[in-house]
């Protein structure tokens, strides 16, 4: 019968481990070409990377190589998750006593020599306070590793379930209902009026209108977004609400999805009417308000949609933008104002498992101090 032996070094790492995954939402991360190494990741996190190394540095050559090695691939993290900024706790736990640290702008090297005792713990709690009462330190050996395993365990299957009820394929009918509604009218502009190109009855349907909002029809700065001048203007919007809303109805569900929509709605409309005086229609900004929502869903989930969110919705804003700029005849106000709003609406709706309610409640404050802005502007 073969006995398992369990070193000191492997059991700090455990406790270490355990702490990081189960009380700070970290994950582990599969680096190529190391040995002897754990690497830890929390897109969220003020220090996104934690690196725990064991190897024996016993020179200061041997740790500037490692630092050069730690920032390599603190850049392919970054590539990867589209971040912005890059932070890294590294921790040494097998340092020569003659190799003294030195600290990167973004890199922040400790020394735990003595494992994870009390003067440890205390270093690491400099960064994340909540160590010294969450580390492990009553159990050891096999009942050790029989903890961290089930506890990990649990956690990575919470964090599973989340996934999954956030990327599975689920019906979509918010979407829909508004191509519906979109299209109901467009015909209504025919049956009841002079069409969907005359500005009269584009205004009796309801149109985007500063002077007749100042006036009190509020109502408009939603009823617009519905509306569209000419078969074009409508099949083009409606194909972009197509790939767009059903995707991210699908990834934030159907109330969060629709709030989201009638919020950079309302975003763009009274951008528009801050910056234009002209009939205005249509669901671009609405539209525009889904890809700000996107963007910040990505931006969450850049670890599975970082490449999506580089090659496409970045893209796909940057592009309509510029085209927004460049040709005539487009409210480019209520583009903007609709990706803003978009933004915001989601930071106040949340995403399930990424989002705190602290994150939620700044968001909703912000997206009312936006609108309130707006409102000023546009009543000054």
């Amino acid at each position: 019968m073969n006995t398992i032996t369990i070193t000191e070094k492997d059991e700090i790492i455990m406790r270490l481990v355990h702490y990081f995954i189960t009380k700070e939402n970290y994950t582990p991360i599969v680096v190529r070409g190391v040995k002897d190494e754990v690497w830890l990741e929390n897109n969220d996190a003020y220090y996104k990377i934690v690196r725990i190394n064991s190897n024996y540095i016993h020179n200061k050559e041997q740790l500037m190589t490692d630092i050069f090695k730690v920032k390599n691939v603190m850049r392919q993290i970054k590539r990867k998750t589209v971040s912005f900024s890059m932070k890294t706790l590294n921790l040494f736990l097998d340092l020569n006593e003659n190799v003294k640290l030195i600290n990167d702008k973004n890199i922040v090297s400790l020394d735990l020599d003595t494992g994870t005792s009390d003067s440890d713990i205390a270093q690491i709690a400099q960064y994340f306070p909540g160590i010294q009462k969450n580390l492990i330190k009553d159990v050891e050996g096999l009942d050790l590793i029989i903890n961290v395993t089930e506890d990990i365990n649990k956690k990575t299957e919470k964090n599973n379930r989340v996934y999954e009820s956030t990327f599975r394929p689920k019906k979509i009918i918010v979407t829909y209902v508004i191509m519906a509604l979109c299209t109901c009218l467009f015909l209504l502009t025919y049956i009841l009026g002079q069409g969907s190109l005359d500005s009269l009855t584009l205004y009796n349907f309801g149109a985007v209108y500063a002077p007749a909002v100042k006036s009190g029809q509020y109502w408009r700065l939603f009823s617009g977004v519905f509306l569209h001048a000419g078969i074009i203007h409508l099949l083009t919007n409606m194909y972009s609400l197509y790939i767009i809303g059903t995707q991210l109805e699908n990834f934030i569900g159907k109330k969060k999805f629709l709030l989201v929509y009638l919020l950079s709605a309302l975003s763009g409309s009274l951008m528009s009417c801050v910056f234009s005086d002209h009939l205005s229609v249509g669901a671009s900004g609405a539209i525009f308000g889904l890809l700000g929502s996107m963007l910040y869903f990505g931006y969450h989930y850049r670890l599975y949609l970082g490449s999506v969110l580089k090659t496409q919705i970045i893209p796909i804003i940057l592009l309509n933008l510029f085209l927004g700029f460049s040709l005539s005849g487009i409210d480019n106000a209520a583009h903007i104002g609709g990706l803003i709003g978009g933004y915001l609406a989601t930071m106040m709706v949340g995403i399930n498992g990424k989002t705190s309610k602290t994150d939620q409640m700044n968001g909703t404050f912000v997206f009312l101090l936006y609108i309130l802005f707006l409102v000023y502007l546009l009543f000054r």
